[in-house]
């Protein structure tokens, strides 16, 4: 299998399932207008504390906590871009839409930092493609395209395991010590 570590991989892959699982449970709940979205929130604002937790394993505990601000800022701006697109509001929605890709150009550019095995550019591609398939997840939901928005969540979710394969493959290649080959 060469020098991967698959209970690595897995957690990867549960935290980044985690978060489109939960960040659809939030557009569901934000456009039905259920009470549960602040539940749903919540529980994708802790998500992103996890996901930081498991970075400070491998980059320390400062690179956990910066990288949870800039995903629970991602959240909060999703979380303001649904509002915008609910109420029509397309002023709003532009202005948070840029606030999301310019969120995903930091984030891009901190795990570009972190490991030269992460392209700024092939991780920004990663990133703006999440960004695009959950817009498009939430125009469907909106309009009432549940088949639309069930092809959308199957996209990303497809997508964002290529995310966490990519995130593990690079941590694997720059701390190989902690990720002995199979024998």
């Amino acid at each position: 299998m060469g020098s991967t570590n698959e209970p690595v991989r897995l957690a990867l892959r549960k935290l980044w399932s985690d978060h489109v699982i939960w960040t659809r449970e939030y557009i569901v709940a934000a456009v039905a207008g259920t009470p549960d979205a602040g539940a749903a929130a919540g529980r994708l604002l802790r998500n992103q504390e996890d996901i930081g937790a498991a970075v400070a394993g491998f980059y320390g505990e400062g690179a956990g906590q910066a990288l949870t601000g800039l995903l629970k800022d991602h959240i909060m701006i999703a979380v303001d871009l649904v509002a915008a697109a609910k109420s029509g509001d397309n002023a709003a929605f532009a202005t948070h839409d840029a606030r999301w890709t310019a969120n995903a150009h930091e984030l891009a550019a901190f795990l570009a930092g972190a490991n030269p095995n992460w392209p700024e550019a092939d991780v920004f591609d990663l990133l703006a493609l999440h960004l695009k398939l959950t817009k498009d997840e939430a125009v469907a939901r909106l309009t009432a395209d549940y088949d639309a928005d069930i092809k959308a969540f199957d996209d990303i979710f497809n997508e964002i395991m290529v995310l966490a394969d990519t995130l593990h493959d690079g941590i694997a290649a720059q701390f190989p010590e902690r990720f002995r080959a199979a024998a």
